[in-house]
């Protein structure tokens, strides 16, 4: 029956992501169920969103595996966005010195693993393709035999840091006070640099943990003083406070990690599963040092996880009942952010909870459950995770600067702040 239920996911993901592949998509996505494990490294650290420093020595690491037995030609080409994530119509040539494609090259197929796989690895910036502009960027990958059909795309940003920004985070907001929710105040110096109006030139974007669907972009500070532009009491920045993630380990398929219940083995997988996971929306608070929704992949005994990792049919359950008029999906990097069949949970009518089998490979992984009103597209920590002002969110800051006339979003000021810290 799990097979079964894990066939008729893949089918209809496999079939929606065909269609989001030639669609005007711009999400961090992967539209070919055969590939697995997107992930960015910045310097070599997978906790970094993937942001780097124009003119540094900064290298932002792409990674992910096909699940084959043979490499596949792929190529590659970067596409320049606004704040908004929008395609902003620059021509390559614009944002780009050289050509912009390039194979990848770098691969190593897996070892001793029961499942076959390739893992690319591409390294921005490189000799070959040099950027000459910040900003917001996609990268998208093709078969270099039909390029119109993407099968993977992945977000990420290159910074040139000509303003100063800081930000603060509080519980005694502006609709509750050490309750529910947690506020932002912002504040952009624009030092040196020669700014026409802060009012309508400058953008600030903010993300919490991470999560691409509740994303506040805002121009318009509150007050101005000088050369510096403050947002201080918008009610776009007061963010539900939600709860710490949840945290499981699947290292080894010989002994249970943390929150393994049972491992199996069904040809061709193992099984992984998780203990059941109960609502927390009525549960006091309780502090747990996560990685806020990110992963590391990890095989307790490898020299070489990327290669030596296998890959594990995960199974997760949540006790609660059936809800009406909402989906509940899994959030994090291991979905690389989506609400899509792939993030899903189904309720079982036969055991009463909701339940998603996922193939993942191993390694350490944060995740929580959101859920979403049919017909929207945000997600909420009510019912299921709760909010606690006391969630030690982490914030990111990035700020955009339009020159007048300019066709394009510089990328002026990054900077992040946590809750409680």
């Amino acid at each position: 029956m799990v097979r079964i239920l894990l066939l008729l996911i893949l089918t209809v993901t496999a079939i929606r992501s065909s269609a989001a592949g030639t669609a005007e998509n711009t999400a961090t996505a992967i539209f070919d169920s055969d590939f697995r494990t997107l992930q960015t490294k910045v310097n070599g650290n997978d906790m970094l969103p993937p942001i780097i420093i124009m003119g540094s020595d900064d290298v932002l690491s792409v990674e992910f595996d096909e699940l084959a037995a043979e490499r596949r030609y792929l190529r590659y080409e970067l596409l320049h966005c606004d704040a908004q994530w929008r395609h902003d119509r620059l021509l390559p040539s614009e944002y780009i010195e050289g050509f912009n494609e390039y194979t990848i090259d770098d691969y190593s197929f897996s070892q001793a693993t029961l499942t076959q796989y390739v893992h690319y690895r591409l390294l921005i910036p490189n000799p070959e393709m040099k950027i000459k502009l910040s900003g917001n960027y996609l990268l998208r990958v093709y078969d270099e035999s039909s390029p119109t059909d993407i099968l993977l795309q992945q977000r990420f940003c290159i910074a040139e840091p000509l303003m100063n920004a800081s930000a603060s985070v509080t519980s005694r907001t502006d609709i509750d006070f050490n309750r529910d929710h947690q506020q932002l105040s912002v504040r952009v110096d624009s030092k040196g640099l020669s700014v026409n109006n802060l009012m309508t030139d400058v953008i600030i974007s903010v993300e919490q943990n991470g999560r691409t669907d509740n994303v506040v972009t805002l121009n318009g500070p509150d007050r101005i003083a000088g050369s510096t532009a403050f947002w201080e009491h918008s009610p776009k920045l007061i963010f539900p406070a939600g709860n710490e993630y949840r945290r499981m380990e699947v290292i080894s398929t010989s002994y249970p990690g943390m929150g393994v219940v049972e491992i199996s083995f069904a040809h061709p997988y193992y099984h992984i599963s998780l203990q059941t996971d109960e609502p927390r929306a009525e549960a006091p608070y309780s502090y747990d040092q996560t990685q806020k929704g990110r992963f590391r992949v990890r095989e307790y005994n490898s020299t070489d996880s990327d290669t030596e990792a296998e890959y594990v049919m995960v199974h997760f359950a949540l006790d609660m009942p059936e809800l009406q008029g909402k989906d509940i999906f899994i959030e994090g990097d291991l979905t690389n952010r989506s609400f899509s069949p792939e993030s899903l949970m189904v309720f079982n009518r036969a055991t009463g909870r909701y339940e998603h089998s996922m193939l993942l490979k191993q390694g350490a992984y944060n995740y929580e459950y959101l859920t979403v009103d049919h017909g929207s597209e945000t997600g909420s920590y009510i019912p299921v995770e709760g909010n606690h002002y006391q969630t030690a969110n982490e914030y990111l800051i990035k700020v955009y600067y339009r020159q007048p006339g300019a066709r394009y979003d510089r990328l002026v000021a990054v900077t992040s702040v946590t809750a409680g810290v």
